[in-house]
């Protein structure tokens, strides 16, 4: 029995099909051309299979792109934007003159998809992260309870990213029926052929062992392509992996199996003609093919109410880790919030999310030890109108860090948590220390970077997390450490807090976390010395109070930075560049210098200079 899809799939359909995918060929020629640069090579390669998905299965209401009901497509493989711009202007998406404005300053038709165009959910190009985001994609589908399908087309050489595979893994696991993979096996790279160029048995054995349906097809024969898909549409017993055969520079000459063609555009006159000759005829669009609207209105995500999490419940002097906090805060998050979800790299126990997971099992996803993908997975989500929050060990995200980068781009909602940060840790040793992490956070495009130093700042930094825009780092830390503020006390992103001030305050101690701890104990020992240390708890290490540190710097004229990380990039770096430059002032980084090591938290601290007796005698240096 034939499926709806095959059956109105007939040969004006499929010949209306082959018209298409050869307009988007020569869109996809014309765009490179008058930008001077592009891919139109590996636009060519999956021309049918992008005109059989729009223009036959994809259902997508261009007036709303953000509503949930529409199907969600992913250009994993983003160096072919220009088809991928080419066929939302034949959906009527853009006007067709307004692809010749690729690649210019000012049009949001960019080299490689980025949510500049409201019709790309993230961006893309980095390869191999694409499917990680259509797994998160797929995952928030099924939270909201929406039937809808999410495709990904990705190129035959980002296979050979570990990523890929652990999100085949995941997808899998999860049962993640309405997902397909498509892989435009066209054979070239960009400067060697793939590693198994056309064998496609290879990808489907390896998709068949991550659990997924597979099925290999020529990726330049539409009925073949067609079904499919229509396969993977009516089975969601499974992912589904389409390993379609396709040829690099399809429908040119020239540019057909050649290798030296990657990311080149056409630019010789006579050559553009003869390939738009050998493209056929410039025939229209056909009528028939429209984008099919899904089934139901649209809708959007859930939008909290506005409600806010209840108070910290901590007393003064109260000892807690700061990642048990992250917990606590987490679960009371998710009771006013239905859009927050989260996600942990099998460290919930350690990063203390299990708590989230044991409250609201159906919104926590166990991505296992793949970071990258977690990564990746969660900015799906995010891009789907999910507050998502991933946490790990700090020192784990190091891993993940073009995920992190790329989620910067698309300007996702994610939010980051990286526990058991610096030497404090104590004996697991350097490789489960976070000490990189401020640095790599900080770099990241619009991130908000924030440092919480016990039970109450945290609960406060998390709910913040949760209402600012773009990625969000959270740094917790495994010692559990006094709580020094009240439960009423409010914080606010890029603020800070100034805990011990006088007016014969002779130098001031900028600290966050642990250290806060342990330059407050050294102001104390100081001032019954008789010498006054000003102490700023520096939560907010991205966006940085500047105001607040320049007027320390001219009231004391001389700042220490205390900060459980390497000294380069992190507090210390931050502080420095947002106190104004005419400002006077002598600094003092304290900062692990040197190759961390293990053994216990209060020793290790004091053998790096970030003990409160090592701070002290900083102070009484510069006192």
């Amino acid at each position: 029995m034939k499926s709806r899809w095959m059956e109105e799939l007939t040969d004006s359909r499929i010949r209306s099909l082959q018209i298409m995918a050869n307009r988007l060929r020569r869109h996809s020629l014309r765009e490179t051309t008058a930008a001077k640069s592009g891919h139109p090579s590996s636009c060519f390669s999956c021309a049918e299979i992008v005109s059989c998905l729009f223009f036959h299965f994809l259902r997508y209401d261009p007036q709303n792109p953000k509503s949930l009901q529409n199907d969600r497509f992913v250009l994993s493989k983003g160096h072919a934007a220009p088809i991928l711009w080419a066929a939302l202007a034949e959906a009527g998406a853009y006007s067709i003159d307004q692809l010749l404005t690729l690649r210019k300053i000012d049009s949001e038709l960019e080299g490689h998809p980025t949510p500049r165009s409201p019709f790309v959910d993230v961006g893309t190009g980095s390869l191999g992260q694409g499917l990680s985001n259509a797994v998160g994609m797929a995952l928030a589908a099924r939270l909201n309870g929406v039937d809808n399908h999410v495709y990904v087309l990705m190129g035959d050489g980002e296979t050979a990213e570990g990523s890929v595979w652990e999100a085949a893994a995941l997808a899998s696991h999860y049962g993640l029926g309405h997902l397909t993979a498509i892989v435009d096996v066209n054979r070239l790279g960009q400067s060697d052929p793939t590693m198994y160029q056309h064998e496609l048995s290879v990808y489907v054995n390896r998709f068949e062992a991550f659990g997924w349906q597979t099925v290999a097809v020529d990726g330049h024969d539409i009925e073949q392509v067609a079904a499919a898909l229509s396969a993977a549409v009516d089975d969601d017993s499974a992912p589904t992996a389409i390993i379609a055969r396709t040829v690099k520079g399809k429908g040119v000459s020239f540019m057909e199996d050649a290798d030296g063609w990657h990311g080149k555009p056409v630019t010789d006159p006579a050559q553009v003609q003869q390939a738009l000759g050998e493209l056929g005829p410039d025939e229209p669009t056909p009528v028939e093919l429209t984008l099919r609207r899904p089934e139901k209105p649209a809708s959007s995500a859930p939008v909290s109410d506005g409600a806010v999490p209840s108070a910290p419940e901590y007393r003064i002097g109260q000892q807690v880790a700061t990642r048990e906090a992250y917990g606590t805060a987490l679960v009371k998050l998710g009771a006013v919030n239905k859009r927050v979800v989260a996600l942990d790299g099998d460290c919930k126990n350690s990063t203390y999310s299990l708590a989230f997971k044991k409250k609201y099992p159906e919104r926590f996803t166990e991505c296992y030890i793949a970071e990258q993908n977690m990564v990746g997975t969660a900015a799906g989500l995010a891009s789907m109108g999910q507050i998502a929050f991933a946490s790990t060990f700090a020192c784990f995200l190091t891993r993940a860090y073009d995920f992190i980068r790329m989620a910067g781009i698309s300007q996702v909602n994610l939010k980051l948590c990286g526990s058991h940060a610096g030497v404090s840790i104590g004996e697991d040793g350097p490789s489960q220390m976070g000490l990189e992490d401020l640095a790599m956070m900080r770099a990241v495009v619009g991130s908000t970077v924030l440092y919480p130093s016990d039970a109450v700042s945290t609960e406060r930094l998390v709910a913040l997390a949760a209402g600012t825009p773009g990625v969000v780092y959270l740094r917790t830390s495994r010692p559990k450490t006094p709580v020094i503020y009240s439960h009423d006390e409010d914080f606010a992103v890029g603020g800070s807090k100034i805990l011990r001030r006088s007016s014969q305050d002779r130098v001031t101690v900028l600290a966050a976390g642990v250290t806060l701890h342990e330059a407050l104990q050294a102001a104390d020992e100081l001032s019954k010395q008789g010498i006054q240390v000003r102490v700023i708890d520096v939560y907010s290490i991205k966006p940085i109070d500047g105001e607040t540190l320049t007027q320390a710097a001219l009231d004391t004229g001389k700042i220490i930075t205390v900060e459980d990380h390497y000294l380069e990039g992190g507090l210390g770096e931050a502080a420095r560049a947002a106190v104004d430059v005419s400002t006077p002032c002598q600094w003092t980084h304290l900062a692990v210098r040197s190759l961390a090591r293990s053994g216990p938290s209060r020793e290790l601290l004091d053998r790096f200079g970030l003990s409160a007796r090592r701070i002290a005698e900083a102070i009484r240096k510069m006192a």
